[in-house]
């Protein structure tokens, strides 16, 4: 017969640490370290985020002025551009003008655009306010004296109101006569309130619908606080 060997005492009852799982001191570690770098991603993250969110309110109002054009244009027909500031979320609605007698029943374009909560038609303190060159506001427009400057130096008409015309100019309604009015230059500024390089520009040349971006510099060819055409 075979002769079993016997084991040391509580030998059998051993197991390998690999079987044992973890302790619950190494699993609250497990959780602190996880937590401390979900944190620390969240603060890094957190301005890149931000800085998208302009971006896309940016992008938006670009977006919404050019389909007014063009759909000005395509259909031979005026088109108006709302801006709503203030409180709660901005926004740009883009509808035939009322005034426009032969609008299309159908496929007329009517819409609004909603800005990001956090982004909003506004000018923050520092952008440059003289308009005149080389260190001045977009385009030379105005002196920033409002977040929707339309409309500058013109009685009677609506400042945060575009309307497209057929030719693809831009204009007032000063006048009551549609795309007869005076032509509408202006700029238009978006950013995070108190986030001063957040700060970004669009501005139009009324004659011909012409449409620039911009975005400020916290230096540059013309000093400090630059606007810089995009």
């Amino acid at each position: 017969m075979n002769a079993r060997r016997s084991s040391p005492a509580g030998w059998e009852m051993k197991r390998p640490r690999s079987q044992t799982g973890f302790s619950l001191v190494e699993l609250l570690i497990v959780t602190i370290v996880m937590t401390t770098m979900v944190g620390i991603a969240s603060m890094l993250l957190q301005p890149i985020l931000q800085q998208a969110r302009v971006t896309n309110a940016y992008n938006t109002t670009l977006m919404a002025m050019r389909i007014a054009r063009e759909t000005a244009i395509a259909q031979r027909g005026a088109y108006v551009v709302t801006f709503t500031a203030g409180a709660g979320p901005n926004s740009i609605s883009v509808a035939p003008a009322p005034q426009w007698a032969n609008a299309p029943a159908d496929g007329a374009y009517t819409a609004t655009y909603t800005l990001p909560s956090d982004v909003v038609f506004t000018v923050n303190a520092g952008v440059p306010t003289s308009n005149v060159a080389p260190n001045c506001t977009p385009d030379c427009f105005g002196t920033a004296g409002r977040a929707v400057d339309f409309d500058q130096n013109v009685n009677g008409a609506i400042p945060n109101q575009i309307y497209f015309c057929p030719d693809g100019s831009a204009q007032d309604i000063a006048t009551g006569v549609l795309c007869s009015s005076n032509l509408n230059n202006g700029v238009v500024y978006i950013a995070r309130a108190g986030d001063l390089y957040s700060s970004r520009a669009i501005t139009l040349w009324g004659s011909t619908g012409r449409l620039r971006g911009w975005r400020l510099l916290a230096s540059g060819t013309c000093g400090t606080n630059c606007w810089s055409q995009q």
